[in-house]
């Protein structure tokens, strides 16, 4: 097959790669703040000539040999950003960085396509299209670092005509990629709210407007929303994960902060929540006599995966990977700002398991004890470089 010297070049880059996963897995960063990673990335690609965007988000072309071969460019993102996360594993390349960890495998996202640029670099006369790579910073915080590199023109000169995206999948065994078409990812939107009362003594009140029972009332009653003003064949979810109200046992506070998260995979429908869940905190407020400030702040939109684009992408890895080892994923209301790439660009975003029970790496993403299978940076490779290189 024509595509058979892939994963003999992956084995090749496979120590190298290793390597760059640890060096960067030792020393994360947080969002936005990924100057080390940075520059690690272009010290270690030097061959290739890479632009920064947005302070230490790094963009590079490889141009096919022939130059026939530029008509098309198709482009393939990396996140490098870390989490907030004590790590807690016993690994010798664990966390330098105190409270920072590479907690959602942005490390290995980062080693494939370090790993995958060199291999590119190296067949350019097998190349039939340019190729863009994209190291993107701040992933994990808002407004997305997506969304200010498409600001900074990443997706233009010359201008991408499909972008690929990975990410690592606990759930899914080391070895198996997965796919799915069409919306795959959840929209998010993050709720800030502070209900102000009136504080007072707990045996008494009446005498007190009372934002915990307030703020309590706007939780159940924002369920409703869901269940009975969202279509029930739109994914949809709103949780609250926060709530403080310092009083005590004998005191009723003076205010209740409330954080929470709304996600869904429809625009209209994302809109109307927002001003239903506006007009029940107000309504709820005005009828017990308290105030409110309430802060919707907008993060990612849904994540779509391009029909035509995620068909030769599957198409491509079939090439490489046994039937058994293409799984169909499900529907995720987890976000990924990799969906700001979708808007503009036919895109898809697919996973490279990383769970092998054998080695015990059972702990999911974003957990101080996550440690991914190694070994899942050949899938990783394998499967940009199919789609780089398929016909």
């Amino acid at each position: 097959m024509a595509l058979d010297w892939i994963s003999a070049a992956v084995e090749d880059q496979y120590e190298e790669v290793v390597h760059f996963r640890r060096v960067l897995h030792t020393n994360p960063e947080l969002s936005f703040q990924e100057y080390q990673t940075a520059r690690f990335i272009e010290d270690k690609l030097s061959e290739i000539s890479l632009e920064r965007l947005c302070e230490t988000g790094l963009v590079g072309i490889i141009e096919p040999i022939n130059t026939l071969n530029h008509s098309t460019c198709i482009a393939l993102r990396a996140d490098i950003d870390a989490l907030p996360i004590q790590e807690e594993t016993d690994l010798a390349f664990r966390s330098n960085n105190s409270g920072i960890m590479h907690a959602c495998g942005h490390d290995m996202h980062t080693a494939i396509l370090m790993g995958v640029s060199k291999i590119i670099q190296k067949n350019r006369d097998k190349l039939k299209r340019r190729v863009k790579l994209i190291f993107q910073p701040g992933e994990e915080k808002l407004p997305g670092g997506a969304s200010m590199m498409i600001e900074s023109g990443v997706l233009q000169n010359p201008q991408v005509d499909n972008i690929f995206g990975l990410h690592v999948l606990p759930d899914l065994e080391t070895g198996k990629i997965g796919f799915r078409s069409g919306p795959y990812m959840a929209s998010c939107d993050e709720i800030h709210l502070t209900v102000h009362g009136q504080g007072g003594h707990a045996a008494l009140p009446h005498k007190t407007i009372d934002p915990i029972a307030i703020a309590a009332q706007i939780i159940l009653q924002a369920q409703t929303i869901i269940s009975r003003h969202g279509d029930p064949t739109i994914p949809s979810v709103l949780s609250f994960g926060y709530i403080v109200g310092l009083g005590a046992t004998n005191i009723i506070p003076d205010k209740v902060e409330l954080k929470g998260t709304f996600r869904t995979m429809n625009e209209q429908w994302r809109r109307k929540a927002h001003q239903l869940l506006e007009d029940l905190v107000h309504n709820t407020c005005i009828t017990h006599g308290a105030q409110a400030d309430l802060k919707i702040e907008i993060g990612y939109p849904f994540l779509v995966n391009n029909d035509r684009v995620t068909d030769y992408a599957i198409n491509a890895t079939s090439k490489l990977f046994q039937k058994d080892q293409i799984v169909d994923l499900d529907v995720r209301m987890t976000a990924e700002d990799f969906s700001y790439y979708s808007q503009f660009v036919p895109a898809t975003f697919f996973r490279i398991g990383v769970q092998n029970l054998s080695k015990s790496q059972s702990f999911g993403l974003h957990n101080s004890r996550f440690n991914p299978d190694e070994d899942a940076l050949k899938s990783g490779m394998k499967a940009f470089l199919a789609i780089v290189f398929d016909d």
